[in-house]
């Protein structure tokens, strides 16, 4: 995994900028921005000399099903909860084929936030796909997506009685399913 790059450094910073326009705007609040950034800047600068190459905050945090500040792919789905946090998922399932002494029913939720996940289905499994956006893009192999509100997607296959069943959450970022 690599680092935070410097892209997502001025995207976090552009964001905090941004809040603080809009924190001075509505509330009439006013945020020094510039000093509370160069503050931080002192702050980790200091406990990088402290700590010299064992201080790494910016590391990507990448376990089982969380991604944050990197990028993952999956193979095989699991059930259970996926998060993608500043980050990217590639969930490529076209090559799964269930066990048959398994459920058939695998229940997946993804949940992206400043993020992007991206599904590659399988051709000969079901699939079921609900996904809600907020500020971001869901988008179903049909062509159907949500930037605000709810899309829902039923793959007509039948061929199999396995089945994924999934749920996406988008909030500022994107989840396309093809």
């Amino acid at each position: 995994m690599s680092k935070m790059g410097t892209g997502a450094f001025w995207g976090i910073i552009l964001i905090i900028i941004g809040l603080s326009i809009i924190i001075k705007i509505i509330f009439n609040i006013d945020f020094p921005i510039f000093k509370i950034l160069i503050a931080f800047f002192f702050i980790y600068l200091g406990l990088k000399i402290l700590l010299g190459n064992s201080f790494k905050p910016f590391q990507p945090i990448s376990n089982d099903h969380n991604i944050l500040f990197g990028e993952k792919v999956f193979l095989k789905p699991e059930k259970g909860e996926y998060n993608v946090i500043f980050g990217k998922a590639v969930f490529d399932f076209q090559h799964f084929r269930p066990d048959s002494s398994v459920d058939s029913v695998i229940d997946i939720k993804i949940n992206t936030i400043f993020g992007a996940s991206e599904m590659i289905l399988p051709r000969d499994i079901q699939a079921k796909i609900e996904a809600s956006a907020v500020f971001g893009e869901a988008r179903m192999p049909s062509g159907n997506t949500a930037s605000f509100g709810s899309t829902s997607y039923l793959g007509d296959t039948t061929t199999s009685d396995s089945m994924l069943n999934i749920r996406a959450d988008v909030v500022f970022g994107s989840f396309i399913a093809r």
